[in-house]
């Protein structure tokens, strides 16, 4: 596939997670998602009744972010967060890792964390959010190979509220673990077509992004900062 030939608009979650992000702003980016026909929108869970009730008549589906940004929350209270999030209207959880557990080689403490909430999704795709730029290739192997076992949705690079974005080599990388069956979303840095491109190329299957109307206008003035 050429990029001429990708439709950039399916790949896209287009996201708003500021903290001060206001209900217009949330409203507007919901217009947007309908407007471009992104794939989901993603907001933090205290925003997903107000998505779900501006999409309800759309196939945009509204995505939330559970222990996020830290990761660093009881595995109790992410499993409780998806819950909610899901019952308000939630169609794929996005859940960050607990970082600091995986550096200390609390590898079974971060595989419980993962597979709590993804008890709670059961039929909701769960994406699994690793943090690359805090990680070695061997970590980011590690928790690959864990969520293609518990057999979650995605892994996904990053938050795009710590020291980097997504990396074509992390993505590369997160692939070449999972295989083809699983998807991978590379978010962080992503705001423009040619490197949402070259991320589709290493292995994207989903793109996060604030900046999704500047890739699929091809206008690099038009992006955000996630």
């Amino acid at each position: 596939m050429t990029a001429e030939q990708i439709d950039y608009a399916r790949y896209i979650d287009h996201t708003l997670l500021a903290m001060d992000a206001s209900e217009s702003q949330i409203a507007k980016l919901c217009e947007e998602a309908q407007l471009h026909n992104f794939y989901a929108v993603c907001v933090n869970s205290g925003y997903v009744p107000l998505a779900a009730h501006l999409l309800q008549e759309s196939e945009v589906k509204v995505c939330s972010v559970i222990g996020f940004p830290l990761g660093a929350s009881l595995t109790v209270v992410k499993a409780f967060e998806a819950k909610a999030a899901i019952a308000a209207g939630a169609q794929e959880i996005d859940m960050v890792i607990n970082v600091g557990w995986l550096k200390s080689g609390l590898l079974d403490e971060v595989r419980a964390d993962i597979a709590a909430v993804r008890e709670v999704c059961a039929a909701i795709p769960l994406k699994v959010i690793l943090e690359t730029c805090l990680l070695s290739d061997a970590q980011i192997t590690q928790v690959c190979e864990m969520c293609r076992e518990l057999d979650v949705a995605f892994v996904k690079t990053s938050t795009g509220f710590s020291t980097g974005g997504a990396r074509e080599e992390h993505v590369k990388l997160m692939r070449a673990t999972v295989g083809s069956e699983m998807g991978v979303k590379a978010s962080g840095a992503v705001r423009d077509r040619a490197t949402a491109g070259k991320m589709i190329a290493a292995g994207a299957t989903r793109i996060g992004t604030s900046s999704g109307v500047a890739i699929v206008s091809g206008d690099n003035a038009a992006a955000g900062n996630y």
